[in-house]
């Protein structure tokens, strides 16, 4: 019965070896002196205007979540798009009303004020 196992362990004792020889490699290859201007904050080497750990506003996480979300639903319709003339009208009206349904939470969105940066 453990022989049916055999290529799984060999599979984990090959990525861990691919692995650790990797971060090896890279340890004996790499650059050994650091420059001090780009362990800054940005590696750009400019210095930070502001503290590190200051607050963003909900706002962003907001936008940036609402932003996935409508994202999301658009690529639904790149199937859709696809497979347009095959699917006739039964498709049709099927995405006519996912794209009312996407509009009417847009709207919503929109009438909440989630996109107002004030």
């Amino acid at each position: 019965m453990l022989e049916h196992y055999i290529p799984i362990f060999l599979m984990i004792i090959v990525g861990l070896g691919f692995g650790i020889v990797n971060l090896k490699a890279a340890e004996w290859l790499g650059p050994k002196n650091s420059n001090s201007e780009k362990a800054s904050t940005y590696e750009s080497g400019m210095r930070p205007i502001r503290s590190a750990h200051e607050r963003f506003s909900v706002k962003f996480y907001l936008v940036a979540m609402l932003f996935i979300l409508f994202d999301i639903e658009i690529v639904f319709m790149y199937p859709w798009a696809v497979r347009y003339q095959t699917l006739g009208i039964p498709g049709m009206v099927a995405m006519a009303l996912f794209m009312i349904i996407l509009f009417a939470g847009f709207i919503y969105v929109v009438r909440k004020g989630a996109l107002q940066w004030d």
